[in-house]
């Protein structure tokens, strides 16, 4: 096998969403992981740190191979190095991870050139990929990685790395923290516990499910308990409300944990 085929193969009452069995790898020495999630899911985790380590020659192989004529011209419009590298781990984490998918739930999975990933082009939702396959899709970069996430239904996902926060976003994120410690429900009172990294992950994942991102206040997103099981809820503040009016889609889950050394979370209905 060639280096570059390597590769291959109020909105409703959210609630604290169980991911049992979930194995979801972070390795950057591991170039593609795929992972069955619950409730459907399937996530996809390619390594920027495997493409930038293999330089300009795999990364232009894998285009090729990979890559439609549309999307091939865009990335040699990509002048810097880190970011290009960025959005090609993008679209592969996009493609394999629908194709895998579609395998999954016994569906024709195809080509990764056959999966056309584009996204909402107008509106508050503008940037929110899509792709050409009859399911919902997120995407996060952060650091080594680029995860992508599928399912039946919209999901949202973001990953942060280890760093130190500036004061601003750190009095954002402990604004409630004197609330939760002293609350009598043990899963409120453990919020007052998670790090603020994973806490603004939470937040920009439950943006980034209904697609409006950083578009609406982050603080809108109010949360509320971070269970044992790695489940955690939140309030929607009426700014949120405004722009995401019940639908009677069912209860959305809300998922997040470290994961070596990163932190991610999921936000699906």
């Amino acid at each position: 096998m060639s280096t570059a085929d390597a590769l291959a193969p109020a909105p409703p009452r959210p609630r604290a969403g169980r991911l049992a069995g979930a194995t979801l790898t972070l390795d950057p020495a591991r170039p593609l992981h795929l992972a069955r999630l619950d409730d459907g899911l399937t996530a996809a985790v390619v390594s920027i740190a495997w493409l930038r380590a293999r330089g300009d020659t795999v990364r232009a192989a894998l285009e090729a191979r990979h890559l439609t004529g549309d999307e091939a011209a865009h990335a040699a419009g990509l002048r810097l190095p880190g970011r290009r590298y960025e959005w090609l781990a993008g679209r592969l984490a996009l493609k394999h991870g629908v194709l895998a998918h579609a395998r999954r739930h016994g569906r024709r999975a195809g080509r990764t050139r056959d999966v056309r990933v584009g996204a909402v082009a107008h509106g508050p939702r503008a940037g929110r990929p899509v792709v050409n396959a009859p399911v919902d899709v997120g995407l996060t970069h952060s650091g080594d990685f680029a995860v992508a996430v599928c399912g039946p239904r919209p999901v949202g996902i973001d990953l942060e790395r280890r760093r130190s926060m500036p004061p601003m976003l750190t009095e954002l994120l402990t604004a409630d923290d004197h609330r939760a410690a002293a609350h009598a429900d043990p899963d409120r009172r453990r919020l007052a516990t998670m790090p603020l990294p994973l806490r603004w992950a939470c937040k920009e994942a439950v943006l980034k499910h209904y697609g409006f991102g950083l578009r609406v206040d982050p603080r809108e997103v109010a949360l509320h308990t971070w269970r044992h099981d790695h489940g955690f809820t939140w309030r929607p503040g009426p700014g949120l409300l405004h722009h995401a009016p019940p639908v009677g889609d069912g209860p959305l889950h809300g998922w997040a944990r470290c994961i070596d050394g990163y932190f991610l979370a999921l936000v699906w209905t």
